[in-house]
C-alpha cells in the first residue's frame, strides 16, 4: 500500500505538469498570431510526425530509458501537444474550456477511483478498449471524405466513452504491474503518459459535444 501511494503520487505529480505544460503553451501560442500562423499553415504535419514519434519512443522504450531522459521526452510530448492543442483556445471561449476542464477532472477523478478499487479483472477488456480506439481512428479518417456532421457525433460519443474507460483500465494496469517495474520513476512517468492522453481525449471530445465557439 505504501509503494501503491508513492507511485500515485509521482504518476499524478507528473500528470499535472505535462497537462500544466500543454495549457500554457497552448494559451501562450494562441496570443501570438505569427506562431499560429506558422504552426497551422506550415508545421503542423512535422509537429503531428514529432508527436507521434515522441510517444511512441517513450511507450515503447520507458522500461530500458534512464528516468530523467523518460521525465524529458514527457515533458517535450506535453510541449509538442501544447503548440497543437492552441486551436482550441482559438476555438472556444476560454470560460467554456474552464467548465469543460472541470468537468473532464470530475469524470477523471470517479474513473480513476474505480479503476484503483476495483477487484474486477480490467486488463482483459484492454483488446477491446483498443479495438474500439482503432474504430474510432478508422471512421475518423473515413470522415474527413465523407463530411457526414451525424457520424461525426456516434465517433465522438463512441471515442469519449472509450477513453472514459481508458481511465479506469490504465489506473488498474499500472496498479497491477507496481511490482514488475522495479524503477518507480519510469513506472511513474508511463502511468503519467497514459492518463495524461487520456484526459486530453476525454477533453477534446467534451469540448466537440459542448463546447462554447467564440462568435
Amino acid at each position: 500500500m505504501i509503494k501503491d501511494n508513492k507511485v500515485f503520487s509521482k504518476i499524478f505529480f507528473w500528470m499535472f505538469i505535462g497537462l500544466a505544460i500543454t495549457f500554457g503553451v497552448g494559451f501562450y501560442t494562441s496570443q501570438n498570431a505569427n506562431m499560429l500562423y506558422n504552426i497551422f499553415s506550415r508545421y503542423y504535419l512535422l509537429l503531428a510526425i514529432l508527436e507521434i514519434v515522441v510517444v511512441i519512443v517513450l511507450s515503447a522504450r520507458i522500461r530500458k530509458m534512464k528516468p530523467m531522459t523518460a521525465k524529458i521526452l514527457f515533458c517535450l510530448y506535453s510541449f509538442l501537444t501544447g503548440l497543437t492543442f492552441s486551436s482550441i483556445f482559438v476555438v472556444y471561449e476560454i470560460t467554456s474550456i474552464i467548465y469543460i476542464f472541470g468537468i473532464t477532472s470530475i469524470i477523471f477523478l470517479i474513473f480513476a477511483l474505480i479503476g484503483y478499487y476495483t477487484n474486477i479483472d480490467l486488463s482483459k477488456i484492454g483488446v477491446y478498449l483498443f479495438m474500439g480506439l482503432l474504430a474510432v481512428v478508422i471512421c475518423s479518417i473515413v470522415n474527413i471524405f465523407l463530411g457526414n456532421s451525424t457520424f461525426d457525433f456516434i465517433i465522438t460519443i463512441i471515442s469519449l466513452l472509450v477513453f472514459i474507460v481508458y481511465i479506469a483500465y490504465d489506473v488498474h494496469v499500472v496498479k497491477r504491474n507496481l511490482y514488475l517495474i522495479e524503477d518507480e520513476d519510469n513506472l511513474a512517468i508511463y502511468g503519467a503518459l497514459e492518463l495524461y492522453l487520456d484526459f486530453i481525449n476525454i477533453l477534446l471530445n467534451l469540448l466537440q459535444l459542448f463546447g462554447k465557439e467564440k462568435n
